[in-house]
């Protein structure tokens, strides 16, 4: 799809192996050879040895290079790839030939996808560490919220690239967001020193609306085969799914490991003990709102309000994945199901507020409270671990959820989404049998005896009053556990810990 570019094509034996190596950008100066991996730059018409990149890590991405699409009415074409790594995961970005010979980066976080091009800055750059996470800046007389500030690195690289950072060299990366959901991220890499930093602004897309070609076969995916070792706790096989994944747990003594330094590195596992059953299974296919999504992690999460820890409520998260669309966090709590989905955008706030606006909706504060990692299966891409904790807020308005999440001074996520009627969430997975196990508070406990007398609904009522008193006395809910919530507090609905997943590229 993509047209030719205006550039002339620059092509040159590798120095290392002697293997073609195609420069399609006059804007590119460095390359990794496909045949061994060596690192190129190219001066005028020479090319230099660099240095030998690592392997890139195979993953389940649809896309590859050559692949072609448009973006706004310019076609391009993906020639090069760069995948990072930052504290609690990896992510990677494309570069993308554009058909007038710009470049741009279509920027992939687990299944998120931005397509940003180059910025450039009214006046000099800020140093990374001015960049508080929280705050709001103007850039070039725009808004924008500090989404994160992260020490990052480069751990792979393939094809054609405008630049090329140091393998394993940290550097800063600061990622902004808009109210209006643009992203604009701030790369103080390693090899730009003495240079000011790189900027590229955009906003996310889905893939279809890109109308690509030439994407990677999901047979060809599955070929590679699953990543398999033995449990270092009891020996066990555990089978890895997805490459992406940072994080899985044991399915026989339910260890939570920590895979983000590879299944070949020692293993680093923490025991859980006490196992909750997933009311929907690992590995449960269901259709919500439209897109075929499979259950691959499940997490429980405890909260209560700043300095009330004798008062807990618990619920639950499940991890939900898409081969396009990525992942999203289907969140059973006590007043209702929801899907949520990390947003790319920053909502106006100010904090301490009791209220948010976002895309010209005003949602209310629901709840604020301290959130915390309890129990864990299945894989996440981000690496989870029990206790992690964050700071939350909840918002509401009808049936649309906002929440902030967050985590340790690194980064702020917001997610929106929608209630659920648990009729269809069991429905979507196949559980009629289970249909009672779905509901939850949502559901009005007088919804069904409009049809009744008034003495009948008095009764009613009555029943209800009593049954609020016994089990106020005396409740057998443990939040460790179960769902459940111990004060007038209750979980609302929001996004994971995944907030690391962020739905920007650029981290």
């Amino acid at each position: 799809m993509a047209a030719d570019s205006p550039q002339r094509a620059y092509r040159a034996a590798c120095p290392g192996c002697g293997a073609p190596i195609e420069f399609r950008s006059a804007q590119s100066t460095h390359a990794v050879c496909g045949y061994c991996q060596s690192s190129v730059v190219r001066s005028g018409d020479t090319l230099a040895r660099i240095g030998k990149m690592a392997e890139l890590f195979g993953d389940f991405s649809p896309l590859q290079l050559q692949a072609s699409g448009a973006y706004k009415g310019r076609a391009f074409t993906l020639v090069g790839r760069l995948q990072y790594h930052y504290g609690e995961g990896t992510w990677t970005e494309w570069h993308a030939l554009l058909d007038d010979g710009s470049t741009a980066f279509l920027s992939e976080d687990n299944g998120a996808y931005v397509f940003v091009q180059p910025a450039t800055l009214s006046r000099e750059v800020p140093p990374a560490e001015t960049f508080r996470v929280g705050a709001t800046t103007a850039i070039n007389g725009k808004a924008f919220s500090v989404a994160s500030n992260e020490t990052v690195s480069l751990i792979a690289a393939q094809g054609e690239l405008p630049h090329l950072p140091a393998l394993g060299a940290s550097f800063a990366m600061v990622e902004l967001r808009s109210a209006d959901g643009e992203v604009l991220s701030i790369d103080y890499g390693p090899t730009l020193a003495g240079r000011p930093a790189v900027l590229s602004r955009g906003r996310s897309v889905l893939l279809d609306d890109l109308k690509l070609v030439g994407l990677k076969e999901e047979s060809a995916t599955n070929e590679k085969g699953n990543r398999q070792f033995d449990c270092p706790n009891c020996g066990a096989p555990v089978e890895v799914t997805l490459s992406t994944s940072q994080s899985i747990t044991c399915g026989a003594c339910h260890s939570l490991m920590d895979l983000s330094k590879g299944v070949g590195k020692e293993l680093k596992h923490a025991l859980q003990r006490d196992p909750i059953n997933p009311l929907i299974p690992l590995g449960s296919i269901g259709d919500l709102q439209g897109v075929r999504w499979q259950v691959v992690g499940f997490q429980h999460r405890m909260g209560h309000e700043p300095g009330e820890r004798d008062d807990q409520f618990g619920w639950e998260e499940y991890l939900l994945y898409n081969r396009k669309r990525g992942f999203t966090f289907l969140v059973d709590a006590t007043d209702g199901w929801s899907l949520v989905k990390p947003l790319t955008g920053a909502p106006a706030y100010k904090s301490g507020a009791a209220s948010v606006t976002h895309l010209g909706t005003t949602y209310q504060l629901l709840s604020s409270y301290e959130a915390e990692t309890g129990y864990v299966e299945g894989e996440f891409y981000w690496q989870v671990r029990r206790g992690q904790k964050t700071f939350n807020r909840d918002f509401a308005k009808g049936k649309s959820v906002l929440s902030q999440e967050t985590s340790a001074g690194k980064e702020v996520v917001w997610s929106s989404g929608s209630k659920l009627d648990a009729k269809l969430v069991a429905q979507a997975f196949k559980l009629e049998a289970s249909q009672a196990l779905f509901k939850r508070g949502d559901a009005s406990p007088l919804s069904s005896v409009s049809g009744m007398s008034v003495r009948t609904i008095v009764i009613v009522v009555l029943l209800l009053l009593l049954f609020l008193f016994v089990i106020s006395r005396c409740t057998s809910c443990d939040p460790a556990v179960e769902n459940c919530s111990s004060s007038s507090s209750s979980r609302s609905s929001s996004g994971s810990f995944g907030g690391f997943s962020g739905g920007g590229g650029h981290k």
